[in-house]
């Protein structure tokens, strides 16, 4: 278990790029944090850590946006306003199945059942004042 501790933003994006960088292809990345907790942030450095370009938004009205990198796709997934798990696995099971992507999975302890035992476990904690701790269990 690695704990990170950001005072910004920016720091909270370094760290999802340091993770990326070191995500072999086939990964699922299952974030859980409450409301302003700094997981799109992260998503944002995950996705350039992939060598993407793309700033990355928030699928939450849209479930699931996909980013082009040279490593492969990353499909990024918000289940926020998901209603049940079947529903999201019927709208994105190729995406969830895909070996040469990198997997992204937002609000992922809404579903548990949708995340590998395998996944990459990343929970973001505010703390006050801009501060968040971020703990990464891969």
């Amino acid at each position: 278990m690695n704990l990170i501790v950001s005072n910004h933003p920016d720091e909270t994006t370094a760290a999802g790029r340091d993770l990326g960088a070191r995500l072999v292809p086939g990964t699922v990345v299952a974030l859980a944090g409450d409301l302003g907790a700094g997981k799109t942030h992260f998503v944002r450095g995950l996705v350039a850590g992939w060598g993407g370009t793309e700033a990355a938004t928030s699928p939450t009205f849209t479930l699931l946006h996909e980013y082009a990198t040279p490593r492969g796709p990353v499909f990024h997934l918000d289940l926020y306003r998901a209603k049940t798990a079947a529903e999201v696995w019927d709208a994105t099971h190729d995406e969830l199945s895909e070996a040469a992507g990198l997997v992204v999975i937002e609000w992922a302890d809404r579903f548990p059942e949708l995340v590998p035992p395998n996944a990459c476990r990343v929970s973001l904690t505010a703390t006050g004042q801009g501060r968040r701790e971020i703990t990464i269990e891969q």
